[in-house]
C-alpha cells in the first residue's frame, strides 16, 4: 500500500489497530462487549441486556458494551 500523505497514514493507522480489526468481525447490527484491552468481541447479543447478563453471569465488569452499525462506512471506526 502507497500512502500519500500524512492523512492516508492517519487512516492506515486507525483502520489497522486490533480494537478496528475486532470491531470489523464483529455482526452487524448487534451488541458485543469488548474485552478491556478492547482487542476481542467476548460477547453478543440482540440487546444491550443480553449482553449485559452474559457479561455478569462471567463476573466480568471491565468489559466495553457497543452496538454495532448496521452498516460500515469507511471512517464509521
Amino acid at each position: 500500500m502507497h500512502l500519500r500523505n500524512v492523512g492516508d497514514y492517519t487512516l492506515f493507522a486507525i483502520l489497522n489497530t486490533p480494537r478496528s480489526e475486532a470491531l470489523r468481525g464483529a455482526l452487524l447490527d448487534s451488541w458485543i462487549a469488548l474485552a478491556e484491552d478492547e482487542t476481542r468481541v467476548i460477547a453478543t447479543g440482540a440487546s444491550y441486556e443480553e449482553v449485559a447478563k452474559r457479561l455478569d453471569d462471567a463476573g466480568d465488569k471491565d468489559s466495553i458494551i457497543l452496538k454495532t452499525p448496521k452498516s460500515w462506512l469507511p471512517l464509521a471506526v
